[in-house]
């Protein structure tokens, strides 16, 4: 969260059984013009529920003929994802979700967890399996309002932290940010490691 706007970031690696399953995954995805998430969690689980996220939310703004709040629409979420976590299934459905997003009230961010609960984002927060590399970073260099500009430079830092610890994250970075002058990506950056003899 940055004094004029907010700053999502994550890297590409989608992984599982110890593989590298895909190097290319967009793990930062826009739900409406002015929201966006960041995921963590299960592909399947959570390709769903970003579908069923945007419907929804689109489905609500043509019934009250208005958008929806950023907490409305973290708060329809979190019910879906309390909902597939309570249903009874072989395999544990799980989607973690950081929804942040600019609305007629300013800018906010909510933490989405697999059981539905949701957390305001005041600060900073990081969610997947580098994780903990990446609060490290931002533990130590967050300020409260710092510019946008500033905000993209530690979140390069946190994720890269997580890029060189954390082997479920890699491959590469993208950085969305979302200002009173919309949403854009700033940065775009595949990486690849090739050795050439």
């Amino acid at each position: 969260m940055c004094k004029d706007g907010i700053v999502l970031a994550a890297d590409r690696r989608a992984s599982g059984g110890g593989m590298v399953l895909h190097k290319r995954a967009q793990k930062v995805v826009p739900i409406t013009d002015s929201i966006a998430v960041t995921t963590a969690g299960n592909v399947s689980d959570i390709q769903l529920m970003v579908k069923l996220a945007k419907a929804e939310i689109k489905l609500k703004d043509v019934q009250v003929y208005r958008t929806a709040t950023v907490k409305e629409a973290a708060s329809m979420v979190a019910g879906m994802l309390y909902s597939t976590f309570r249903r009874p299934s072989m395999v544990l459905s799980i989607a973690s979700l950081m929804m942040a997003g600019r609305d007629k009230d300013g800018f906010h961010g909510w933490e989405l967890s697999p059981d539905g609960s949701m957390m305001e984002i005041r600060d900073f927060a990081a969610d997947g399996s580098g994780m903990v590399f990446a609060l490290g970073v931002l533990e130590t260099l967050y300020k409260k309002n710092m510019p946008v500009e500033e905000g993209v430079k530690l979140a390069v830092k946190a994720v890269s932290a997580a890029l060189q610890r954390d082997t479920a994250s890699g491959n590469g970075i993208d950085v969305v940010t979302i200002t009173d002058k919309g949403m854009q990506t700033v940065i775009d950056k595949e990486l690849e490691l090739k050795l050439e003899v």
